[in-house]
């Protein structure tokens, strides 16, 4: 079971470094070149898509498998991990939500929006990342 909760947490904080990163790497880069009410639309769109019961369940999820984990393990790998996860978590409610609020609500123009969003988005792929590695080496380390 402990096996298991661990590789679960695992797999969710990779869906999430992947989510981010490719944001970071792709979409990002993508609508870079799109018009300015190209650019608002597609990401207004796409934070109306993305919140969706599957998204919410590894976004939530993994940081609540990820301390389960830590207080199963009691290992510094594992409590790195969760650590991690939190950081992305409370880095996407406390800057990329909010600026996706206030681009969906017209309180922010896409010159106020893109460069700080893009910045937190890094930070938290880097995050998503870092934990997806402490859970990797827990893993196999176990």
């Amino acid at each position: 079971m402990r096996s298991a909760l661990l590789l679960a947490a695992t797999l969710a904080a990779g869906l999430m470094a992947g989510l981010f990163t490719g944001f970071a790497y792709a979409v990002m880069p993508g609508l870079a070149g799109a018009g300015d009410a190209m650019f608002v639309e597609a990401m207004n769109q796409i934070n109306v898509a993305i919140v969706n019961p599957l998204f919410l369940l590894v976004f939530l999820g993994g940081p609540v498998l990820g301390l389960v984990a830590l207080v199963l393990e009691r290992r510094w790998t594992v409590a790195v991990g969760f650590a991690l996860s939190v950081v992305m978590l409370l880095v996407t409610m406390a800057a990329n939500v909010p600026l996706n609020d206030a681009l969906a609500a017209g309180k922010v123009t896409r010159s106020g929006f893109e460069d700080p969003w893009n910045t937190w988005n890094v930070v938290r792929a880097v995050a998503s990342t870092g934990s997806l590695v402490a859970f990797s080496w827990a893993l196999r380390t176990r």
